[in-house]
């Protein structure tokens, strides 16, 4: 009787840790497929401003004197227009809009970019202070500008590239 309720109770267990591991392999695979769920961005400029006057965007540093001194000099103020450099969409140039440019998948961005390294809502650029500002809006792979990786946002000066997955830009006049 007891080596009967033992192996009953075996049974259950193992019927128990086979479901579990078929359920951890449905999410792991609705995860890849779908993405983990994105943070609705604020509708405007006005509410996302908390966040911004929080961090003070810091401005990058000054790379290795390979750059000219005209580019490292220049700052982000005269920026027009965003020039892809790299990447699929490579020679594309779009004017900057008056406050904010939002760069993703997502066929809602103001900059569209398609590839497995970039997120739905990746980045934005933003008009603040007579200057471009680049924030990364928690993407998986990040935003990085000179090379460095973008955690606060943080001023773009004028031919400076920045990367998000497999697209590089600048800002020129």
């Amino acid at each position: 009787m007891t080596s009967e309720l033992t192996l009953f109770v075996l049974k259950v267990a193992f019927l128990g840790l086979m479901w579990a591991f078929v359920f951890a392999v449905v999410y792991a695979l609705r995860t890849d497929l779908f993405g983990q769920k994105v943070r609705k961005l604020p509708a405007s400029v006005d509410a996302a401003a908390p966040v911004i006057a929080t961090a003070a965007p810091v401005v990058a540093a000054t790379p290795a004197p390979t750059r000219s001194p005209n580019a490292s000099a220049a700052s982000s103020s005269g920026a027009s227009r965003l020039v892809i450099t790299g990447g699929a969409k490579e020679g594309l140039e779009i004017a900057l809009p008056s406050e904010q440019l939002t760069i993703g998948r997502s066929s809602d961005s103001g900059l569209v970019i398609r590839d497995d390294y970039t997120s739905t809502h990746h980045a934005r650029l933003l008009n603040w202070n007579e200057g471009w500002v680049i924030q990364d809006l928690d993407s998986t792979n990040g935003t990085y500008l000179d090379g460095t990786r973008v955690i606060v946002p943080t001023q773009v000066p004028l031919n400076t590239p920045v990367k998000i997955g497999t697209t590089s830009f600048e800002l020129r006049r």
